[in-house]
């Protein structure tokens, strides 16, 4: 257990990652059972995350720091779009095309690369200075979602 929050979701980022390299493996297999298993695990972690960011960690932040209120709007944002990129991946697995698996999973490879380098770089650290003694508080919740 880490009683840091940049650690805890910097982790989390990682559990997603390596989520979202074992769809790409399954795809590369032709194991469409495999595939759709796979991307159902990433799918919920990947929404986990977001809901635990959006539901616990933005709001608290935005709390003591109202103009952090632009990048948790950003970061909200490209969840968003990361979300509608899992809904196509969905339905490209449903209709087992390969080659739009592998077509979206390049995408959200390179959008999730991108957008967690902002929240690890940025708002995290931004998080662990100013929540200070709220820290464990918020540690619990992000643990028990």
């Amino acid at each position: 257990m880490t009683d840091s929050i940049a650690t805890y979701m910097t982790d989390d980022h990682q559990r997603c990652d390596h989520l979202l390299a074992a769809c790409e493996r399954a795809v590369s297999g032709g194991d469409w059972n495999r595939l759709a298993a796979q991307t159902t695990d990433f799918s919920k972690a990947l929404i986990g995350h977001f809901d635990m960011e959006e539901q616990i960690l933005f709001p608290e932040l935005v709390a003591v720091m109202p103009w952090a209120s632009g990048p948790t709007g950003m970061m909200t944002m490209e969840h968003g779009q990361m979300r509608a990129l899992v809904e196509q991946l969905d339905e490209a697995v449903h209709a087992q095309d390969a080659d739009a698996c592998l077509g979206i999973l390049e995408t959200l490879h390179l959008v999730t690369q991108q957008h967690n380098a902002k929240e690890e770089g940025i708002l995290y650290p931004m998080a662990e200075e100013s929540l200070g003694d709220q820290t464990p508080d918020i540690l619990n919740r992000l643990q028990a979602g």
